[in-house]
């Protein structure tokens, strides 16, 4: 982890130091047999408060791991849904936010899904206080209201991509 520097605008301003983090991350957009799309909620909360998130499953790749197994494994792992196909490669895409003075730059690829069972074991979080116990999952009618509903503007990119190839 390299640490980085905000400039000083004068010089009796502390300098602030941040850290530096980078991963891969992969994930899922899941149609079931209705259309609808799997989607994940939660509150999480942040320093400022208590923050309500609507997302797409994701997470990090493990070693040895590729993309694809990734995102099957933590759609799986995050929603409870477990019988899926993979139906298109909808790209890549790299975010960047600071969150607590710590910089992170996720490398994201995400698959085009379908739910091939609706049966829903009990999600599979790391650990009890992981992140991911946090989601709840929330089926949005189809892809056009499934990007209004998420909340990051990277997510809806690749909800978009899904509904093109899907509307060809």
């Amino acid at each position: 982890m390299a640490p980085c520097e905000r400039l000083r605008s004068s010089p009796a301003e502390a300098v602030i130091q941040f850290s530096f983090h980078s991963y891969h991350a992969a994930g899922g957009v899941v149609l079931d047999e209705s259309e609808r799309v799997l989607l994940l909620e939660r509150r999480v909360p942040r320093e400022d408060g208590v923050h309500h998130e609507i997302r797409l499953p994701k997470g990090h790749i493990e070693d040895g791991e590729t993309p694809e197994q990734t995102a099957l494994r933590e759609v799986c792992e995050e929603s409870g849904f477990c019988q899926l196909a993979v139906v298109a490669d909808l790209g890549e895409n790299t975010v960047e936010f600071t969150i607590r003075e710590r910089v992170t730059r996720r490398h994201e690829h995400y698959f085009l899904m379908r739910l091939l069972d609706p049966q829903r074991r009990p999600p599979q979080p790391t650990s009890p206080t992981a992140d991911e116990a946090l989601f709840q999952p929330l089926w949005a009618a189809d892809l056009l209201a499934a990007e209004a509903l998420l909340t990051f503007d990277s997510e809806k990119y690749f909800v978009r991509q899904a509904r093109q190839m899907v509307i060809g």
